[in-house]
């Protein structure tokens, strides 16, 4: 960054702006694809159709922390390349969750059937032969696969010509290649019998947040947008000190949202991680908490009990809430425990368990403390990031080595 440059303390209404400038680009994207799968043939509008509903909705948080890193390394707040880059990362999320969503067989995404829930439907009220579900699959493997390629048009001719070309490409590759290796190690985790060490389960999981989430959705948008603007490699590394652990902190509050959130406010439903026993760093922690018999619970993965998947995930649930009410008050007996769930239960803002609410504690840990403080408390928030970005910055650019978060944050 040159020494001169100002940094952007960006505002809500340029945020607000630059999402309605995301959306346009993304209008544009799907209209060429819609003639295209025109050209091809008629039957294939659906695949375009059902990338456009996906994208409709979101936070757009990979695109704000694209123009974030942007903005700060000097880029103009209205240039239309940062728009195109925002809707190539929408792009590339709809892919990542159109094929997250059939690995995981969720039904919904963002209050609406998932993708290939969707298909298998059009398969069904078409009557077509053969198995709806696999049709639904396979579909949607080619919506996802359609998004990618999408993504990476507008990639290209956003990349085409800036001062670090090779380098943002450098970056994109690696956001790639690690969403896909992060997503297996993923269905290994699902797939593996639980680590016997608590300490070396929760290294496990972070490392699917690490991976399969928190880099792709904070650490290479933010170094991206940084990137197109011309960001030097001192910028970029000064943004990660910052993204890192707001992403690893996005997720673990999705987790447990997708425990114990409401479906009426997340969009999709609660218990999926439970109901396939996923070994994330919820369950890795709750595990440390509960005794023996108590943890066991929760290493019982309900796919294959469809006759009673809800009074399952009903009580993995409680198991949960067990080990969240023990972490807040070890002097409680294991009765009275689990008698608490029974009761009628307060509900926070964001659908979140009042007791459950701990395990945020637990899960980003005391070294991570300082960290949390400083960060969003609600999710799809980025005023926080924001300043924590231009104080990034502002750093990098008098050659500081510490990269304030917070009061009081630790390096």
């Amino acid at each position: 960054m040159p020494a001169d440059v100002a940094v952007p303390r960006p505002r809500p209404a340029d945020q607000d702006r630059f999402r309605a400038a995301v959306a346009d680009a993304l209008d544009r994207l799907l209209a060429e694809h819609r003639d295209l799968a025109r050209d091809v043939h008629p039957l294939t509008a659906p695949l375009v159709d059902a990338i456009a509903d996906l994208t409709a909705g979101g936070k757009r948080l990979r695109a704000v922390l694209a123009w974030l890193g942007w903005r700060a390394a000097g880029g103009e707040a209205e240039d239309p390349r940062i728009a195109e880059a925002g809707a190539a990362f929408e792009l590339f999320q709809a892919a990542a969750l159109i094929h997250d969503d059939i690995l995981d067989r969720s039904d919904t995404r963002r209050g609406m059937p998932s993708v290939h829930r969707r298909f298998e439907s059009l398969h069904r009220e078409a009557g077509w032969r053969h198995a709806a579900e696999h049709f639904g699959v396979s579909a949607a493997i080619l919506a996802g696969d359609v998004a990618l390629g999408m993504s990476e048009t507008a990639f290209a001719r956003v990349l085409a010509g800036t001062p670090r070309e090779d380098r943002a490409r450098a970056e994109l590759e690696r956001m790639r290649f690690g969403v896909m290796a992060g997503q297996y190690l993923d269905v290994v985790a699902e797939m593996a019998p639980a680590a016997r060490d608590a300490r070396e389960a929760e290294a496990a999981a972070e490392a699917v947040v690490e991976h399969k989430s928190a880099r792709y959705s904070a650490v290479h948008p933010l170094a991206l947008g940084g990137l197109l603007a011309g960001a030097d490699d001192g910028l970029v590394t000064a943004f990660a000190r910052v993204s890192l652990p707001f992403g690893m902190a996005f997720q673990y509050r999705d987790d447990l949202l997708g425990v114990f959130g409401d479906p009426a406010t997340t969009g999709k439903p609660a218990g999926d991680d439970l109901r396939e026993g996923k070994q994330t760093v919820l369950i890795a922690r709750a595990v440390e908490l509960l005794a023996p018999d108590e943890a066991a619970a929760l290493d019982c993965p309900l796919l294959e009990r469809r006759d009673d998947r809800q009074g399952g995930v009903q009580r993995l649930q409680t198991a949960e809430q067990l080990a969240a009410i023990k972490a807040r008050h070890p002097q409680v007996g294991d009765q009275d425990a689990v008698e608490r769930p029974r009761q009628p239960r307060q509900r926070l803002a964001g659908g979140i368990d009042a007791d459950a609410q701990r395990l945020v504690d637990a899960e980003f840990g005391r070294e991570r403390a300082a960290h949390r403080d400083a960060l969003p408390r609600r999710v799809g928030r980025v005023d926080g990031l924001a300043l924590a970005v231009g104080r990034a910055a502002e750093a990098a650019q008098h050659g500081e080595h510490a990269v304030p978060v917070g009061p009081g944050a630790r390096q």
